[in-house]
């Protein structure tokens, strides 16, 4: 397992690829300490930011804006319109497009969507969706299928999807998307592993998941880093973050 401080920072190299650093994030609609929260997603100094349950409510593009503003971050997407799952990014990346999507909804349960976008880092083209799934195990296995169905049909070599999957890796939803897409934490793992609850974690349900065509350098629940510290950890949200480097080859 990698040290700590292992974890490649963001670059661009050589042949036009790009390392970038990913974040996935479950915020509880910001119903914690947001300044702590703040602080943990600056320490982990991401170029894109998963999130999810994001505000979507009265205001909620307000709330939006005002987390990015203060983790030096833009709104990519997402919010109210993706029923929650939202994209945050750094100025290193162009936004090439964006899509919220709805998904079906079954009766009696909670409306989901994925947040999307195609980008560019350097000379990296990259699909980004960002997820929330289902409580109900079927409805959970239906939307894996539909998240595979999303990144197939965003026209880009290489993507990344990362959420909360409600799922634990022996899941069969987790194992339906970590068949076609790589599992990061399980290629290279680093830092911690289990994401929930925050405060005395015993599962790992929030995952960053990869096209094989992009190398994994490291993946975890952040540990370590400069200006991170365990009580932020707890009491940003009832999730902890995974964050994860990664080298997108540079389009052709």
């Amino acid at each position: 397992m990698l040290g700590a401080m292992d974890l490649p920072n963001s670059r661009t190299e050589a042949d036009g690829s790009a390392v970038i650093r990913v974040l996935s994030y479950n915020i509880r609609s910001l119903r914690d300490d947001e300044e702590a929260l703040a602080r943990v997603i600056r320490a982990c100094a991401p170029d894109l930011v998963f999130v999810q349950e994001a505000p979507i409510f009265f205001r909620w593009r307000k709330h939006a804006a005002r987390l990015a503003a203060k983790t030096d971050l833009v709104v990519l997407g997402g919010g109210a319109t993706a029923a929650g799952p939202l994209l945050l990014c750094s100025l290193r990346a162009t936004v090439e497009r964006t899509e919220d999507v709805l998904l079906p909804r079954t009766p009696g349960l909670h409306r989901r969507g994925f947040a999307t976008a195609v980008v560019r880092i350097a000379g990296a083209r990259l699909g980004v969706l960002s997820a929330h799934l289902s409580l109900q195990a079927a409805e959970r296995t239906a939307q894996a299928g539909l998240l595979l169905d999303r990144l197939g049909s965003m026209d880009t070599l290489h993507a990344v999807a990362a959420g909360d999957l409600n799922d634990e890796p022996g899941g069969a939803a987790f194992r339906r998307l970590a068949g076609p897409l790589q599992d990061c934490r399980e290629v290279r793992p680093w830092g911690g592993d289990l994401t929930w609850p925050a405060h005395a974690p015993r599962k790992r349900i929030d995952a960053v998941l990869a096209t094989p065509g992009i190398e994994v350098l490291g993946c975890g629940v952040p540990t370590g880093l400069p200006g991170l510290s365990p009580a932020d950890l707890a009491a940003a949200t009832d999730h902890l973050p995974v964050l994860a480097a990664l080298r997108v080859p540079a389009a052709a």
